[in-house]
């Protein structure tokens, strides 16, 4: 069954109109891929983040429009679009190493100890006990090859691109799975290409898996343009090689099972949560409008046999704690301490420091309140979406790269307004070094104003269709296209 509809005009020979819109899109597409390309190749993190800042600002108004210009296009052509855009994007996220993020050195580094038998959870990359497993495009000598602004000296003579080379890894076990699993496919010499090849393949597995979920449910194919065209994608899960990827394509893959195998929905959140464990934010999504203690216990007994299970071999080959440095990330991000960063900026506009945590819990408690009492069962991610968004708002995270979770949410649900939180993590992290302190509040402020907007938008045009008062599609063919918008919690 074909759950792309077509419209009254779609048949064998295109319609000159069709055709232009399809030319529209396929040219904006290629107007971003062009864009991208300079944008993870530009070393203006550290010397001009401004000038990166354009960049990213170019890369998501195409985005923006290229979506926007696939509203209208026939229907079979919306497949082979998406994902024509999608290869074309995380092509254009391999152009260059990494740009602004040197997480994929510490996967590459977990990945080289995993291959020589140790836990990774045992010891510190600037450990001396690992002197051998040493290589040099990791662990640079020399004046001029320590001169950069993301090498970290560890020993006379001897620096790292690896951040935080004295404390533990703080990665889940899947995750470390998969940096070993990288590092025995990738040839010799491959440096940071095969993680950046590894989140390729898995961000365009995510775009599958939503295509995939989307045909089964019926709904709206166009949406899950919404992740397979996105900047933050092609930047964070691509150039950047980020393993929250891996989370996301365990946590779609769970939302599309937990609705009629909910003990399979539950095993998979467990994978996703011991990936990264920012999935578990999902769990009060995945439980809206469950009543019944059997069926709860049906999703979380499975969730945390399984992150239990992941966890299991490391604990029992390692010394120290297989949490490693979660901790103190945790404290050195100002998540325990307001006053101490950007953490919660939106709330310490209006509250005290000391009221942020508080309000952070009375706010998501509210939230998850809520999707248990009105939620949808048969919508998790709609859910989902609404508690992630929140949790987003109200904490305002610092690395952009966390939203790539929200941004796939976004793809299953259709609310594009919650794309404003993605954007806003980018200036977070890159603009506020050009434009200061004041960029955080500033852009989670209007991402969040973007919400309710977006809602009012879709109300207001839901009610004018409900009344005939504006001529369109058939009914049938209106619902094709927005199946979501008029469902959301």
């Amino acid at each position: 069954m074909n759950h792309v509809r077509v419209g009254p005009r779609e048949n064998s020979r295109t319609h000159p109109r069709a055709r232009a819109r399809i030319c529209l899109t396929a040219v904006l597409l290629a107007a971003l891929a062009a864009v991208l390309v300079p944008a993870v190749r530009e070393e203006g993190y550290f010397a001009d983040p401004a000038r990166l800042t354009w960049w990213y600002a170019a890369a998501w108004a195409l985005f923006g429009a290229a979506a926007r210009s696939l509203r209208r296009v026939p229907g079979r052509y919306v497949v082979p679009l998406v994902l024509a855009g999608a290869v074309a994007c995380c092509a254009a996220g391999l152009a260059g190493p990494p740009l602004t993020s040197t997480d994929s050195f510490r996967y590459a580094w977990d990945g080289r100890v995993q291959a020589a038998g140790i836990s990774p959870y045992d010891h510190a990359p600037a450990d001396p006990a690992l002197r051998a497993l040493r290589e040099d495009w990791l662990f640079p000598r020399g004046g001029a090859a320590c001169a950069g602004p993301d090498r970290v000296g560890i020993e006379p003579g001897v620096c790292t691109r690896i951040n935080r080379p004295t404390v533990h890894t703080v990665y889940p076990p899947v995750a470390e799975g998969w940096f070993g699993l990288v590092h025995v496919l990738s040839p010799t010499g491959v440096r940071h290409k095969g993680l950046q090849t590894g989140g390729a393949l898995l961000a365009l597995a995510v775009t599958g898996a939503l295509l995939l979920v989307q045909r089964r449910r019926g709904a709206e194919l166009r949406t899950v343009a919404y992740w397979a065209w996105c900047p933050a994608v092609a930047v964070e899960a691509v150039n950047n090689a980020h393993v929250d990827v891996l989370a996301v394509l365990l946590s779609v893959a769970a939302l599309g099972a937990v609705v009629r195998r909910r003990p399979l929905g539950g095993a998979l959140f467990g994978l996703a949560v011991a990936a990264k464990l920012l999935p578990a934010v999902l769990l009060p999504g995945a439980l809206a409008g469950v009543r019944r203690w059997r069926d709860a216990a049906a999703l979380l007994a499975p969730a945390a046999a399984v992150t239990g299970l992941a966890y299991l071999p490391y604990v029992l080959v390692s010394r120290g704690s297989v949490f490693g440095y979660l901790g103190g990330y945790a404290q050195e991000e100002g998540y325990e301490d307001p006053g101490a960063g950007g953490r919660y900026a939106l709330l310490r506009l209006v509250l005290p420091d000391s009221w942020s945590v508080p309000a952070v819990a009375v706010g998501m408690l509210a939230v998850v309140a809520y999707v248990w009492r009105r939620g949808d069962p048969g919508r998790p991610w709609s859910a989902a979406l609404l508690v992630t968004g929140t949790a987003f708002l109200l904490m305002t995270p610092g690395y952009s790269w966390y939203a790539l979770l929200l941004i796939a949410l976004v793809a299953l649900d259709g609310r594009a307004e919650w794309l404003g939180v993605a954007l806003a993590g980018a200036a977070a992290y890159v603009s506020v070094r050009a434009f200061g302190g004041a960029t955080v509040p500033v852009a989670y402020g209007l991402a969040g104003a973007a919400v309710p907007v977006g809602w009012w938008l879709r109300r207001r045009a839901a009610a004018r269709d409900s009344r005939g008062v504006r001529p369109g599609p058939p009914s049938h063919a209106l619902r094709s296209r927005q199946p979501m918008w008029n469902e959301s919690p």
